[in-house]
């Protein structure tokens, strides 16, 4: 039997509440069309944990899923509760691994009580540890971006993927070549990731305090980060980020990820949505031509040797800086 139709204005995900004084009949609510994240919360089908068929990367991917079991999670979200952890994280847009949980992190302030909701991680919070913002886009209320990094000294067990965070959250955005146009400020700035980790005792301090000195604000992605600690911890020198590259005429070629600039060695990180976006693709074969043109060696680096074979990327960029040295 075909389930009847909800009110429109319930919009995908609504509290059974909501539905209820609106005429529905509780046994509409239990239909197999919908889905039960969270108690008092229904979502139609396919909305909670449903990725779009592409994405740029996995964290992208992960963000959808987060972002929508959030909004869900939010129709029943007390006014002093809020997302922290990697949940935060992933609402500011700050691109992560693959977790050991898929389950919202919720956070309130003591005196407080934490929640207890099936699907949820709970946390108790020190008030002179946390701020709590409304984030812009989402509405949703979230731990502050220093607030955010410094809780993921307590879920991120590579030190790599901690600068990675720290650097998304300081990042400079800026548009590449001489042409000027405003974009966003940085989530944060480095000195209130420093006071954060400074304010007191938390669960992954001394990782977070070794990840200070290494974060950097030219950094576009996670991969772009693991890439300069492999090379720095390799003992080689600390390339250029975000590089603007221009020919003997002073037309500008392209904006690389990392460079040598003196030695005329560029890294570039190769992710999917180069190989699965044609336009993307055209435009950095044609850089990489004018790039070697100018007489620029480009090293270009791909997952598999990222994460699979990191001796392999310190070779090439060694014997790069060898031969130009």
């Amino acid at each position: 039997m075909r389930a009847s139709s909800l009110p429109t204005e319930l919009g995908s995900a609504f509290r059974v509440r909501d539905a209820l004084e609106r005429g529905v009949q509780p046994s509409r609510l239990r239909a197999r069309d919908l889905e039960q994240p969270f108690r008092g919360v229904r979502v139609q089908s396919n909305n909670v944990g449903q990725r779009p068929l592409l994405q740029n990367d996995e964290s992208d991917a992960l963000r959808a899923e987060v972002l929508a079991s959030a909004r869900a999670y939010a129709l029943r979200m007390e006014p002093h509760e809020f997302f922290s952890h990697s949940t935060a994280a992933h609402i500011w847009g700050v691109p992560l691994p693959p977790l050991r949980t898929s389950k919202l992190h919720v956070s309130v302030v003591a005196p407080h009580r934490p929640v207890r909701v099936r699907g949820v991680v709970a946390h108790e919070a020190q008030p002179h540890l946390t701020r709590v913002v409304t984030h812009a886009d989402s509405g949703l209320r979230v731990s502050s971006p220093a607030t955010t990094w410094a809780t993921l000294g307590s879920e991120l067990w590579h030190p790599y993927d901690l600068v990675a965070a720290g650097d998304a959250f300081i990042r400079v955005q800026r548009f590449p070549g001489p042409w000027f146009r405003q974009l966003p400020p940085p989530l944060a700035r480095f000195d209130q990731l420093e006071a954060a980790v400074r304010a007191g005792r938390r669960v992954g301090r001394p990782a977070l305090r070794a990840a200070l000195p290494k974060l950097r604000t030219g950094s576009a992605s996670r991969t772009e980060s693991w890439t300069r600690l492999i090379i720095c911890e390799a003992g080689l020198p600390e390339p250029a980020l975000d590089h603007d590259v221009y020919d003997a005429r002073g037309t500008f070629i392209g904006c690389v990820d990392q460079a040598y600039p003196e030695l005329k060695i560029a890294i570039e990180y190769e992710g999917d949505h180069h190989r699965l976006d044609p336009s993307a693709w055209n435009r950095d074969l044609a850089k990489h031509d004018a790039l070697q043109a100018a007489g620029w060696r480009v090293i270009r680096v791909s997952r598999a040797m990222l994460f699979g074979e990191p001796e392999l990327l310190i070779a090439r960029v060694r014997a790069a800086v060898r031969s130009r040295a």
